[in-house]
């Protein structure tokens, strides 16, 4: 299975840190986190992954040069303007083929198993299957009972967008994990720059997006600097 790693953000909320190195150079537990991206999805058979790049891509690119001794093809994807989360999918989906394939945020920190996410999208075959918790946040995806997306919300701003009719729904966060289907590249707009959240959105009017739920496996997202403390000390125990 091909991946992608989203690494092109500049980590604004991890300031100072991020002022001279991306968030994909910061570590937690002694690995940066590409690091900790890379021997995820290869150790679950990813030996082609692309990266996209923009804050420091010289560093990302030398490091990966130097340092991953792995017999994963690793190719990159720049973007001289930020293009989110969609629009750099979008600019990279000349890499993938006619199977699925995994795309995963690097400023994510998880043990879930990919085999079990793989084999959930399989039995459903959408467009997509989104990883989700049950975790406090801000945003949530709304999701049915037969697991689909039907909605968004944003507790913050008080909003909230009902796609699809659901007689009932639960609230989840989402991971940052997701496994998306080759059907999905023809149906991307016509833009270079939009966020992936708001194509599924807008696409489940007439496709299915289902949700994963992983409740077991350990999760972080090391946004910022309170988070990235907290991932630290926790990988600090495991050792």
């Amino acid at each position: 299975m091909k991946a992608m790693i989203f690494a092109a953000g500049i980590g604004s909320r991890l300031r100072p840190v991020t002022y001279e190195k991306p968030k994909a150079m910061v570590k937690v537990g002694g690995k940066t986190m590409l690091e900790h991206a890379l021997e995820h999805l290869s150790g679950y058979g990813c030996k082609d992954i692309i990266i996209n790049l923009h804050h420091f891509p010289e560093q990302i690119k030398n490091f990966v040069e130097e340092n991953i001794n792995t017999d994963v093809n690793i190719i990159f994807s720049e973007e001289k303007d930020l293009l989110d989360t969609g629009g750099g999918l979008k600019k990279a989906s000349w890499f993938f083929d006619d199977e699925p394939f995994l795309v995963y945020n690097v400023d994510i920190l998880s043990n879930l198993n990919l085999n079990a996410l793989i084999n959930f999208h399989n039995i459903h075959y959408g467009l997509a299957s989104v990883v989700v918790r049950r975790r406090n946040s801000s945003r949530y995806l709304l999701i049915d009972n037969d697991d689909k997306l039907t909605g968004w919300e944003d507790t913050r701003k008080k909003s909230k967008k009902m796609i699809l009719k659901a007689d009932s729904y639960e609230r989840y966060a989402f991971s940052g994990i997701h496994v998306l289907s080759p059907e999905i590249i023809p149906l991307f707009p016509h833009k270079d720059k939009f966020s992936i959240i708001d194509f599924y959105l807008e696409v489940i009017k007439s496709h299915s997006v289902y949700a994963f739920l992983d409740d077991d496996s350990y999760w972080f997202d090391i946004g910022d600097l309170e988070k990235l403390k907290k991932a630290n000390e926790f990988m600090g125990r495991r050792e």
